[in-house]
């Protein structure tokens, strides 16, 4: 049996970090043909949630040349008062572009220089459009709950294979592994959480990585002497709606549905509300609104009764009927089983 001092001996502290960001730094610098400071011009703010991520400010951006004065909250802290949102930190800075990581860091999401948003559908957009030009035709696996949108995208405009699997990111990582041991190729795993994995990075659910692919877009661009900031990342996104802006056709949903109710006696706005629009009637109420950040229109309602409940499902069907690009197969479905 080994002595303590023998057991000491044989112990070595190894510093992870330095090894790990150390990788991320050489995947981005590879990405721009191995420029040392390949982001060298462009300003990346970080907003860490005061958690763990505050590491990729200092160890990741600065040594590939980028400027991430804004950065915020990036010592490990509890404080739920500091949380700002990155996409004003992106526009008081002017800054190129904005990454956001959650305590832990396996889930990210980045802002670009308009303040463009990605994160849900829109994330899974740029992965995979990211991921399909080095992997033409692979499988995307992702969670139950994106749109369809997403789907004509990835395999109308990428030329890729939509795998939409259940909720939960050990789910889509476990049937990544599990269609690439049948012989279906997939190179990436991800949910609308922001929680993704890479089979490049052994399927680990890291927001950092993620992250690291979004970079090396950028410095690639760069290096081929592709301007445009993050304007690169804008593009290989997907429109919001087909046709037209989602955001101003939600706004006339909601407008229709405001004089809807206006001329219906047994339904009543509400005469204090700061978003969407909410009515009561039936003895219950609903709450139709926009989506911050996904061409969808929420719709919760509550009441005493299914039955009133079915009124109050059908008061809203009948309102927003006149609109052919609103999927409302779901609340159809609802009032039917009346």
């Amino acid at each position: 049996m080994k002595s303590k001092r023998e057991a000491s001996e044989s112990l070595k502290r190894v510093d992870y970090m330095t090894v790990y960001t150390s990788d991320l730094v050489k995947a981005v610098r590879k990405a721009a043909g191995n420029i040392e400071k390949p982001l060298e011009g462009f300003h990346v703010v970080v907003d860490a949630g005061n958690g763990a991520g505050g590491f990729f400010a200092e160890k990741v951006l600065q040594p590939l040349g980028a400027n991430t004065s804004g950065s915020q909250f990036l010592e490990p802290d509890e404080d739920k008062t500091a949380m700002k949102a990155i996409t004003q930190a992106v526009l008081e800075n002017k800054a190129d572009l904005g990454i956001i990581f959650d305590t832990d860091v396996d889930r990210s999401a980045a802002v670009d220089s308009t303040g463009r948003e990605f994160n849900r559908n829109r994330l899974i957009a740029l992965m995979s459009a990211i991921v399909l030009e080095e992997h033409p035709g692979t499988t995307i696996v992702t969670d139950s709950v994106t749109s369809d949108g997403l789907t004509m995208f990835i395999e109308n405009k990428l030329g890729g294979k939509h795998h939409r699997f259940k909720r939960g990111y050990k789910n889509v990582i476990d049937e990544a592994v599990r269609l690439n041991s049948v012989g279906e190729e997939s190179h990436l795993a991800i949910e609308t959480s922001g929680h993704g994995a890479l089979k490049e990075n052994h399927w680990l659910d890291d927001g950092a990585y993620l992250m690291v692919k979004v970079l090396n877009k950028l410095a690639s661009a760069r290096a081929a002497g592709i301007a445009g900031g993050s304007k690169v990342l804008t593009d290989l996104n997907h429109p919001d709606l087909k046709g037209g802006s989602f955001r101003e056709y939600g706004e006339a949903v909601l407008k229709l549905l405001e004089n809807h109710v206006e001329s219906d006696p047994k339904l009543q706005k509400a005469p204090v509300n700061y978003e969407g629009v909410r009515v009561s009637g039936f003895g219950g109420w609903f709450l139709l609104r926009l989506s911050l950040h996904d061409p969808v229109l929420p719709l919760n309602f509550e009441a005493p009764s299914h039955e009133d409940a079915v009124k109050l499902g059908l008061a809203v069907a009948s309102a927003v009927k006149e609109f052919p690009a609103l999927d409302t197969s779901a609340l159809d479905k609802f009032v039917q089983t009346s």
